[in-house]
């Protein structure tokens, strides 16, 4: 695959002229990177109430020619610990069994984090059979096994502390919304009719609820061969008040220029149109591990905002002497400092940046910058409800979704 571009490139070279090299899907996805090549047998001990209490699965994974994991040193199967999902379960055993075979390199996060969407359809599916078995509605299952809100943080039998969450509450709310007792009543409905021959068309409800793993980051977790992930980043306020930070981290469309700029905006008061961002620059880049796995906000976000607290810290030592305070004396207030109780005797921080400059406290180092090394203590857990409505005609399969709702909490 990584032919076709060099076969450009030369050829371009060689005829002097613009030579485009266009892969179809097919090449694309057989030969760059592949994902989802997994095996997964899951079992499910429960009593007849549906409570579960223990988790067995056994995972074939097919990691190509070589593994192209983001972090094979300490998780070679990704994070698929997660499998416990949002469930209660007491008891746990994971195996994975990683396997190198003749494919393109494999283990990729692709279209989602270090396997763990494998892991959410593992646990999902496996609850819906358990829901099967036991004659039990699949939300009704879901909700006896969830983690309760007052357990969190919740230690998981497989070893993460999820730092919070409140999935029943998730869950109520989907299901409130398109009305989910009423539809099962009418899919039963719909059942009857169909055994009596008056309809030809069948009314499938889904039901799904996640809880997986990203941020990665924690270096007590996560590596590249050794290397830590977590990430750094560099704030300068200018003279005349407008900021250039840099970041390690690289969009890739997700718009990191404007969520970086904001929350530098929000911290130190300084308009985003004056703040310019300047990330994935090798060569003048601060330390980082890049974007991928849902980890950029988390991790650099959260040192972009320590950075800068920093500044705006120096900044309020900087007011207060403007001011003639003490520095305990002033409040923050969306773009400055302001003595409290007297909201008219204030500095706004463009005015804070001149002074941190020209007229610095004594003592004080001038110039207003930071910078500064975030290294989570954990992953985050993001969980959420999905619900799908479909009507389905047997003879022709045609498939109808009548209503899908997500409802996630980031």
């Amino acid at each position: 695959c990584l032919s076709g571009y060099i076969c450009a490139i030369v050829a371009s070279i060689v005829t002097g002229v613009p030579v485009k090299w266009v892969e179809d899907r097919m090449e694309n996805l057989s030969t760059t990177s592949f994902a989802r090549d997994y095996h997964m047998t899951a079992e499910i001990a429960a009593k007849n109430d549906g409570t579960v209490t223990g988790l067995k699965v056994h995972v074939l994974a097919d990691h190509g020619g070589f593994d192209a994991c983001a972090d094979p040193s300490k998780w070679p199967a990704g994070f698929f610990n997660i499998v416990t999902g949002s469930y209660d379960f007491p008891a746990a055993h994971l195996e994975v069994d990683g396997v190198y075979t003749n494919k393109a390199p494999g283990g990729v996060a692709y279209r989602c984090s270090f396997r763990v969407t494998e892991a959410a359809y593992c646990i999902e599916r496996a609850m819906d059979i358990l829901a099967q078995k036991l004659d039990m509605d699949p939300a009704d299952l879901r909700m006896k096994n969830f983690v309760k809100a007052e357990q969190f943080p919740y230690h998981s039998a497989l070893g993460w502390e999820y730092d919070s969450g409140d999935y029943h509450t998730a869950m109520q709310k989907a299901m409130d919304t398109i009305g989910y007792r009423e539809l099962r009543a009418e899919q039963k409905a719909k059942q009857e009719a169909f055994k009596r021959g008056e309809t030809r068309e069948i009314m499938g409800i889904g039901v799904s609820f996640f809880t997986e793993i990203v941020g990665a980051g924690p270096s007590k977790n996560c590596d590249i061969l050794g290397v830590a992930m977590f990430d750094s980043a560099e704030i300068r306020v200018h003279p005349t008040g407008s900021v250039i930070s840099r970041m390690g981290t690289k969009s890739q469309g997700q718009g990191h220029e404007t969520t970086w700029a904001q929350i530098i905006a929000t911290e130190i008061g300084i308009p985003a149109a004056d703040i310019m961002v300047e990330e994935g620059n090798t060569d003048t880049a601060p330390y980082g591990l890049g974007t991928y796995g849902s980890r950029s906000t988390p991790v650099a976000g959260a040192a972009i905002a320590l950075a800068s607290r920093k500044i705006r810290n120096k900044a309020q030592m900087i007011a207060a002497h403007m001011l003639e305070v003490s520095e305990y004396d002033l409040e923050w207030d969306v773009d400055g400092f302001q003595v409290k109780g007297n909201p008219q005797a204030r500095k706004s921080m463009k005015e804070i940046a001149w002074a941190a400059y020209h007229a610095p406290p004594p003592g004080m180092e001038p110039g207003l910058e930071a910078v500064s090394y975030y290294d989570p203590p954990n992953m985050t857990y993001p969980f959420g409800a999905y619900l799908c409505v479909m009507d389905i005609d047997v003879d022709t399969g045609v498939a109808k979704t009548r209503r899908f709702y997500a409802l996630n909490d980031c």
